[in-house]
């Protein structure tokens, strides 16, 4: 086998932690010796062995003088692990090649020094677009410092998401229901508004009963789930609250409402209210599954990433509600534009990814 095709294994591995890595950024390594793999390994958890551990314990005394292939540069720094490049200078490998260097600034090339001060051989680029791909938004909190947004909605063929009477169970099918699930394993936060909330009460977590993919640990990474609700229209008792993971619920003023103890309150000023929420939320990436108003604002405010649109093969006519809410347009330039990025049928239902 080619570099290539090892490397290409060791993103394959790196993939299976897409659903349960984040905040860190999903990796895979495959150590391989005389042109036989000797050790493979992906990152499964936060604050758990990395790849590089998982490969090295596998193949014990053969990575002795054998070529270690990972997908992002080796960790250098200190943190709920050791560093992997010690690990990698320990075991006494010949070569470490890295799909890329690592945009987190506490490594950022010093991995591969490490590396290179042992006498170890190094290189880097290797299928670097597809290790990118593995992890768009560890990459953007790590160079904007904003986590990647992306938004989901469901509207039948002309655009409408709920009947005139509020009415919306259901536009989409149970096949498209069940891929959001999907969406919300890969994201570390969900956000919302306080009008979703108290129409519909939603859980807003990830149900292994609907998961569309075999999951790849026995328990499920819940997201944190963030309710905005600047105006405390949501009582405590709500469902939403009753749900037992992590949530926030963030308003503008001080919050005395007596929540259960896994509900965090946050509260911040009007300037920048979404563009500063989304700086403060510890994750790398977010899902906004929102009415119309708080959907349009994250448009308008160009802090969506990429949209994830469920349409429907139904017409609710045009005194039904519409999918966004955004300002009046004088001109067909003002209106935002989206490329492209995918087309696929999710049982009667039709799945358009679009980037911003």
């Amino acid at each position: 086998m080619t570099d290539a095709q090892w490397m290409a294994r060791a993103i394959k591995l790196a993939a299976q932690g897409r659903y349960t890595t984040e905040p860190n950024p999903a990796v895979g390594c495959v150590i391989v010796k005389n042109g036989e793999l000797v050790g493979e390994g992906w990152h499964q958890q936060a604050g758990t062995a990395h790849a590089e551990v998982h490969a090295l314990n596998m193949a014990g005394e053969r990575a002795r003088g054998a070529t270690a292939y990972v997908t992002l540069e080796p960790c250098a720094h200190y943190g709920r692990t050791p560093p992997c490049a010690e690990a990698l200078v320990k075991a006494g490998v010949a070569k470490v090649i890295a799909a890329m260097v690592d945009p987190n600034p506490q490594v950022a090339g010093k991995g591969l020094k490490i590396l290179e001060d042992a006498g170890i051989a190094t290189q880097h680029g290797l299928l670097e677009a597809d290790a990118r791909a593995l992890n768009p938004g560890f990459i953007k909190k790590m160079e904007t410092g904003l986590p990647l947004v992306r938004m989901k909605l469901a509207a039948s063929l002309d655009g409408r998401t709920a009947l005139k009477n509020g009415q919306s169970k259901w536009i989409t099918g149970p096949d498209a229901r069940a891929d959001v699930q999907r969406l919300r394993a890969m994201s570390g936060a969900i956000i919302t508004g306080a009008g979703t909330v108290l129409v519909d009460e939603p859980s807003l977590n990830v149900r292994q009963s609907q998961f569309p993919d075999p999951y790849p640990l026995p328990e499920l990474r819940q997201p944190l789930r963030v309710v905005l609700d600047r105006r405390q229209r949501l009582g405590s008792d709500n469902g939403f609250f009753q749900v037992p993971t992590p949530a926030w619920v963030v308003s503008h003023h001080n919050d005395h409402r007596d929540f259960p103890d896994h509900v965090e309150r946050l509260r911040l000023g009007e300037k920048d209210f979404l563009k500063t929420l989304l700086k403060k939320l510890p994750v790398n990436s977010v899902l906004v599954e929102a009415g119309a108003e708080l959907s349009g604002a994250f448009l308008a405010e160009g802090l969506v990433d990429e949209l994830v649109l469920y349409l429907a093969p139904t017409l609710m006519g045009d005194v039904s509600r519409g999918l966004l809410a955004l300002p009046v347009f004088s001109d067909m330039a003002q209106a935002p534009r989206f490329t492209i990025k995918d087309v696929r049928r999710v049982g009667d239902d039709l799945r358009l990814t679009l980037e911003v």
